[in-house]
């Protein structure tokens, strides 16, 4: 399942949530609902190299997308464009996805 850190007062975060809406793939992580989701929004930005160009454009980096393997993304456009086939669904395990 991809994590997706979204914030409901980013326009564009908005436009995300709700172009995945109903796609069970992917699982928001609104950083300002709870200090949790927070807390791990700034571990993965202090750490992750995917990040620099962001923060150094003053930048937060939101939407982001986090894959199963680690992988960071920005581009809403790949992940929107994605749709799940007629019948498909995630597995228990998460790997169905």
């Amino acid at each position: 399942m991809t994590k997706v850190y979204v914030m409901a007062s980013c326009q564009d975060c908005i436009e995300v949530k709700a172009g995945l809406s109903g796609n069970p793939c992917y699982e928001m992580m609104d950083i300002g609902e709870h200090v949790r989701n927070l807390k791990e929004f700034i571990r993965l930005r202090d750490s992750s190299p995917a990040f620099d160009a962001i923060k150094a454009n003053g930048a937060i980096g939101i939407p982001c997308f986090v894959t199963d393997d680690g992988r960071v993304s920005f581009d809403a456009g790949e992940h929107i464009a994605k749709r799940l086939p007629s019948g498909a669904s995630c597995s228990l395990d998460g790997k169905g996805c």
